[in-house]
């Protein structure tokens, strides 16, 4: 069968492979239909920070239809539609015995702990696989792992009625939480992004506004009303250093994007101001509701899908990515 293959930093190969095993007790095996190319994927490629096996295949975002169970599996039946929780868990350490799965100690995700999904098949637990609705578009349901990120982002903000919400970066995870709100928040959202043509696509569809990180910007934008939360889903110090120098006191900051680099500040900036830094890592337990909210958003989600490619076309699409070289969020990979 054909994958696309991390060996190291840098390297990725798409390669005729065996294909997997039947599925031992608790596993199943799934044909892959489509799936997306995550910010993680590039970020893992271009620094190597994730590597623990080698090779192995990448990606973590699909849909899938279920081919063979191995013993003892009774959630999911040869031939459901499936979508994937990415997070690979132990379930003994003390996180998971609290339902913080996204804390594991030995946390890993698809294509990394294990074989991922960018290719024609693929083995996983079955503990991990979700069905979903019927009819929904693959295109739509590929999005449910990212979509769960956006809402895990979205509930850790707390957000109030009303309240004016500032997004910094408009990749995926960014441009999904601006999808999740224009849905369910009564209340203004700005979007910034380096990349203009993406800014506005995600305004477009979200009937967001566009900004840029200047506090006088932002007040002219709200007319006085005051900016108390903001997304950082860049993964850029120098955003998120003009956003700490943005946001007025007592704001609320949610951390999404993965940083290169080390951030120095003065703390006695979160302390005088009450500014609140919040980590966001993958997402909780908010897969089930992402599946359930899919349907609903799927007209934005559809407009905001950047383009199709084949397994062949994966390392050109990575180098095009990292270049900032898209004006949708998502990449799809149609097996």
């Amino acid at each position: 069968m054909r994958a696309v293959r991390l060996y190291e930093k840098g390297v990725l190969r798409v390669e005729e492979v065996s294909p997997p095993a039947p599925p031992e007790p608790g596993w199943a095996s799934l044909k892959v239909i489509m799936a997306g190319i995550c910010g993680s994927d590039i970020h893992n490629f271009k620094t190597g920070q994730w590597i623990t096996r080698s090779p192995s295949v990448a990606g973590h975002e699909f849909t899938g239809v279920v081919t063979a169970l191995g013993a003892g599996v009774e959630n999911i039946e040869v031939g459901d539609m499936i979508v994937a929780d990415s997070r690979f868990w132990c379930g003994h350490c003390g996180a998971c015995q609290l339902g913080q799965n996204h804390l594991c100690q030995t946390l890993g995700f698809i294509g990394e702990a294990c074989d991922g999904c960018f290719a024609e098949l693929v083995n996983l637990p079955a503990k991990l696989l979700h069905k979903i609705p019927s009819g929904l578009a693959p295109q739509i349901a590929t999005m449910a792992e990212p979509f769960a990120v956006a809402l895990h982002v979205i509930n850790r903000l707390r957000l109030m009625p009303h309240e004016p919400v500032l997004i910094v970066g408009c990749g995926p995870i960014g441009g999904l939480a601006a999808v999740i709100l224009a849905h369910q928040h009564v209340g203004p959202i700005l979007v910034v992004d380096r990349n203009a043509a993406r800014a506005e696509s995600v305004a477009q569809v979200t009937n967001a506004q566009v900004a840029t990180l200047d506090a006088e910007h932002i007040k002219g934008i709200l007319q006085g009303r005051k900016l108390t939360a903001a997304i950082d889903a860049t993964g850029s110090i120098q955003a998120l250093q003009a956003l700490l120098n943005c946001v007025p006191s007592g704001a609320n900051i949610a951390l999404v994007g993965i940083s290169h680099g080390k951030l120095e500040f003065d703390p006695n900036l979160l302390v005088e101001r009450e500014l609140a830094l919040i980590g966001c890592h993958a997402f909780q337990n908010e897969m089930p509701a992402a599946i359930s909210l899919l349907p609903a958003c799927a007209n934005m989600i559809d407009q905001l899908i950047d383009r199709e490619i084949t397994l062949d076309d994966v390392p050109a699409a990575y180098a095009r990515i990292a270049a900032n070289q898209v004006s949708g969020l998502k990449t799809l990979i149609r097996i």
